[in-house]
């Protein structure tokens, strides 16, 4: 369902639409579909229940299903590739291109499917995302570093960025210079856009937060000195070197939170993590000029608090299990 605040689609870059998927509130999630001429490919694509707003884009710009070439999911999280399988099922013609840790989980999603419901709970996997729709074997394209994608003469960049997740890429449009960046160049909500730009802050979602791996993946994406950056969570920012250092903050301070943590492995930690989050985050948005009342902000920042929350905790057992073993 559509929510009623935002547009479905609106045109963001150069015959580059943001789709609106859906998922929890207006603005918190999106995809993205790139034009050209009469063929389309889709980086990301929200859950499974998106798919039907996703024809009705294609619908709205006077093509069809048969004219996707590409779905290209940046990782497998599924607020981002979620509705692959059930996107690809539509659009004969396409080809899945996926990154190599990615792909196996889209042709067989029954581990996808398990580590989602322990995070977000059965009810509310099947609730939010639906039915995963597995992706035939003989429709995926693995692509490893420096993938490119030949969008009728539209050349799109598929390079490995680690941190986040060990199964991320991001998409260089070399038209307009500007990277889909799934969740590697963090989140940026619009509702907290100041006279100082906007507000950016570092996923870190269970299971993969690799803190050095991510700066060294932020690196790869300045390189090129990219115009733009077409965010998941949420749409378009322009000027990305002046937001970076931000995001790079964000990522050294939440894994300074966490190392608060290091060795106190109890059953409430993950609470004290999200205390200590929820301080660090509201005192961050009040920081950037924000003014919006603080149950607001706490609203907005609901689900991102708690997947937070849980992958430090991840990375915290993780780095304590080889402790252990040294």
């Amino acid at each position: 369902m559509t929510p009623p605040s935002l547009p479905l689609f609106e045109a963001v870059g150069d015959d580059i639409y943001r789709i609106e998927t859906g998922l929890y509130r207006p603005g918190l999630a999106a995809c993205y579909l790139v034009r050209s001429g009469d063929r389309l490919a889709f980086v990301d694509t929200g859950t499974t229940r998106t798919v039907p707003d996703l024809l009705r884009v294609i619908a709205a710009l006077g093509l069809t299903p048969a004219h996707v070439d590409y779905v290209v999911p940046t990782h497998v999280h599924l607020d981002h590739g979620g509705g692959a399988g059930a996107l690809m099922a539509a659009c004969p013609g396409a080809r899945l291109v996926a990154h190599p840790n990615g792909a196996p989980h889209l042709i067989d999603p029954s581990r996808l499917i398990a580590g989602a419901g322990a995070v977000y709970g059965e009810a509310a996997f099947a609730r939010d995302f639906g039915t995963l729709t597995p992706v035939p074997q003989a429709r995926v394209i693995v692509a490893e570093d420096g993938h490119h994608i030949d969008l009728a003469g539209r050349e799109l960049v598929f390079i490995d960025t680690p941190g986040h997740a060990n199964h991320h890429g991001c998409i260089f449009d070399t038209r307009t210079r500007a990277w889909f960046t799934g969740d590697t160049f963090g989140i940026s909500y619009r509702e907290f856009d100041t006279a100082q730009g906007p507000w950016m802050f570092a996923p870190t979602t269970p299971v993969a937060f690799d803190p050095q791996r991510w700066q060294q993946s932020l690196d790869r994406l300045m390189e090129p000195d990219p115009a733009a950056m077409y965010l998941t969570h949420y749409s378009r920012v322009d000027h990305p070197a002046t937001l970076v250092d931000g995001l790079r903050q964000s990522i050294r301070e939440q894994a300074g939170i966490a190392h608060g943590e290091l060795g106190q492995n109890d059953a409430g930690r993950v609470l004290r993590l999200h205390a200590a989050l929820t301080n660090h985050m509201l005192a961050q948005v009040r920081a950037h000029g924000v003014t919006l009342p603080e149950a607001q902000i706490k609203a907005l920042l609901a689900v991102d608090l708690d997947l937070n929350a849980q992958g430090l905790d991840v990375w915290l057992r993780r780095q304590e299990r080889r402790a252990g073993t040294d």
